[in-house]
């Protein structure tokens, strides 16, 4: 998943997103917000439903004004054309006058009107393949940028988290202050890449924190987090026994990840083994330092803070808050 965020990055895949969303974004612009009006374009041009639109109304206007060199001239404007659409006219009258179309057939094919048969269907409708390919075709577009509004969300903005439930008045009561982030240049060490602070609280069941790592000169170097891996018991809010800490680096080709782990489910045989296909099982302890190394990074979590809750669950199964402190140096640095 990790990698993915960092390959996401890259300014050649970012370049074909926008490509792709600026093809949709024109598609949309040029059918729907503002398409291609034609003006003083001669019926030869028009598509085939809109040339059976033009004779009908050369029909009309022929029974309105009976001129008889005007209509000749609109059916001669249809080219090769006027013959099929004049066709559709007499199958589909769609509420004409019959004996006009006939009339206006007769004077400008000089068919009389007793030897042509008008087959004509009872309540039939054009079928307008254009509209339904216009109406294809803008489906199709919205498609493409609502999937490449849902990739640039997903994976190039990894650190938006979705709006977390507000602990309650007495959990923030108890918790009022944050742990203060150490500083490693006062202990005679060197000074990280990077610090951050992840605080879990009970009730939190979205809980998934990333970060950013980026060089002094912000460049992207990879990223680290902290996220639910475990829960126990049933009902709301969640009982979460276990955490995942990892780290990625986009010079490596794996996620190196650490499963923080309750007492309870350390000690449990089946859920350390099943744990333990994520990553290293370690017990949480108040204090506690865990490192994590990749090719080019180092980080060191240090728990801050580790309280159990407390329920008809198991004694140490759970947490009510957990605080981890991450720091990551890179390795060419030495730590001290």
């Amino acid at each position: 998943m990790n990698s993915i965020l960092g390959y996401l990055k890259k300014p050649l895949v970012i370049g074909i997103c926008a490509v792709i969303l600026g093809f949709a974004l024109g598609l949309v612009w040029g059918w729907v917000v503002q398409p291609v009006r034609w003006t003083d374009v001669p019926p030869t041009a028009l598509g085939s439903d809109y040339q059976v639109d033009y004779l009908r109304m050369t029909i009309d206007s022929y029974g309105l004004n009976g001129n008889q060199d005007l209509a000749k001239k609109r059916w001669a404007d249809l080219g090769t054309s006027s013959q099929s659409a004049l066709q559709v006219i007499q199958t589909y009258p769609n509420g004409q006058d019959s004996t006009l179309i006939l009339q206006f057939r007769e004077m400008v094919m000089g068919v009389p009107i007793s030897a042509t048969p008008v087959p004509v269907a009872d309540g039939g409708t054009q079928k307008e393949g254009s509209t339904i390919g216009r109406v294809a075709l803008i489906g199709l577009a919205i498609l493409a940028i609502l999937v490449v509004v849902y990739a640039l969300i997903k994976f190039l903005k990894p650190n938006i988290q979705l709006r977390r439930p507000q602990p309650s008045v007495k959990q923030v009561e108890n918790y009022t202050s944050e742990p203060q982030m150490p500083d490693y240049s006062m202990m005679g060490d060197r000074s990280p890449l990077a610090q951050f602070v992840a605080t879990y609280v009970s009730g939190d069941d979205l809980f998934d924190d990333s970060f950013s790592i980026d060089s002094a000169s912000g460049e992207f170097m990879g990223e680290c987090g902290v996220g639910i891996s475990e829960t126990i018991g049933v009902g709301d809010p969640k009982k979460v026994s276990a955490f995942e800490v990892w780290m990625f680096d986009k010079n490596d080709i794996q996620t190196v990840t650490k499963v923080l782990m309750s007492a309870h489910a350390f000690n449990d045989a089946a859920t350390f083994q099943r744990l333990q296909a994520k990553g290293e099982p370690i017990q949480v302890e108040r204090g506690q330092k865990i490192t994590l190394e990749t090719a080019t990074l180092q980080m060191i979590a240090t728990v801050a803070e580790s309280e159990y809750g407390q329920s008809a669950l198991p004694v140490e199964s759970f947490f009510n808050r957990v605080t981890l402190e991450l720091a990551i140096w890179q390795k060419s640095q030495p730590i001290g």
